[in-house]
């Protein structure tokens, strides 16, 4: 299987630096898998400038799969089993489109539980993405998500709330990607001893953190998305609605677009309305929108990982130091002599 790593080592280190150990558990459907893999790794990329990055790949066996999604799993991630066996420093999960109104229904529950129980104990800290932060919270704090009365899509104004080593140096505010269609109330994170990060009026609790064994990080948003991506998840429900596969026309993501692409896209889904033609997604007006694209995130977005490094390079340091401790007072029970 494959293993690969994500990062340039910086010519400031040491040739022999011992690299920072990161499993990418990607979930993500089929048609999202290779773009979700490219994201990350140029996220993380981005953010190791100052550290020596590995990047192994895995993904939940019970997510449902196509034969060439499954083929693409074979050739390039590791077999969950070597997942179990590992100790890895990090850990990042995502989630996948839902396909039952409880998650504990998805056919990949019983696998995605074992994970974050595993996580618990065999990584210093694991970042929960979208749905895999709300299945992890409902595991193991039993806080449901809430459905939202529409999809939350759009780019979004967060504020810095609280001192935190994750979000050291970050902005008081920033812009991040929102897609889905549940929340964590605030309410119920914070009464199970979540801290909320940063926030914000549209969206509620954008990263939130809890503390056990190992630190959870919780993402309701998408800080590893590229330029791109909304634009492309707006095609693709515009298709479903031309299909006939949803009922109702998806709503522009708010804050991303420039006001001439927005206008053209109100446009299409007049006529849209008036012509619900498969058809019609060929004259989508995408690609002129993408040209005007801005990718408001990515400094932020790398910032929040670049501190996340630190916090595995430090807190794995404290663990060698307390274990050779350990050995040191084993070895030499008398530090001053025989007693």
């Amino acid at each position: 299987m494959a293993i690969f790593s994500s990062n340039v080592l910086s010519p400031l280190l040491p040739p022999d630096a011992e690299p920072i150990v990161i499993g990418l558990v990607n979930n993500m459907p089929d048609a999202a898998l290779r773009t979700t893999e490219r994201q990350f790794d140029e996220l993380l990329t981005a953010a190791s400038s100052n550290f020596v990055v590995q990047l192994r790949l895995f993904s939940v066996p019970e997510v449902p799969r196509s034969e060439a999604g499954r083929a693409h799993i074979d050739q390039h991630y590791e077999d969950i089993g070597r997942l179990w066996e590992s100790r890895l420093d990090g850990l990042i999960v995502t989630g996948t489109e839902p396909r039952t109104p409880d998650l504990a229904d998805e056919p990949y529950w019983s696998d995605l539980t074992k994970l974050i129980d595993w996580a618990e104990d065999h990584t210093i800290s694991t970042v929960w993405s979208c749905l895999a932060a709300h299945a992890a919270v409902f595991h193991i704090d039993g806080i449901g998500r809430r459905p939202l009365r529409k999809k939350l899509s759009g780019v979004f104004d967060c504020e810095r709330i609280i001192d935190h080593a994750i979000v050291d140096a970050a902005p008081t505010r920033w812009r991040l990607p929102h897609s889905r269609y549940n929340e964590l109330p605030e309410v119920a994170l914070a009464s199970k001893g979540y801290q909320i990060l940063s926030r914000s009026p549209d969206v509620g609790a954008d990263v939130f953190v809890k503390k056990s064994n190992s630190l959870f990080i919780f993402f309701q948003g998408h800080p590893e998305y590229d330029a791109g991506a909304l634009l492309r998840e707006y095609r693709r429900d515009v298709g479903r609605f031309l299909a006939g596969e949803r009922d109702t026309y998806p709503e522009i993501p708010r804050g991303y677009f420039d006001e001439e692409s927005t206008d053209a896209f109100a446009a299409f889904q007049q006529r849209a309305m008036h012509n619900r033609e498969i058809d019609l997604l060929s004259s989508f007006p995408a690609e002129e929108a993408k040209q005007k694209l801005r990718h408001l995130w990515r400094e932020p977005a790398a910032r929040i990982y670049a501190n996340w490094f630190s916090y595995l390079v430090e807190q794995k340091s404290r663990r060698q130091a307390r274990n050779e401790g350990r050995e040191s007072a084993r070895m030499h029970p008398y530090p001053n002599g025989t007693p």
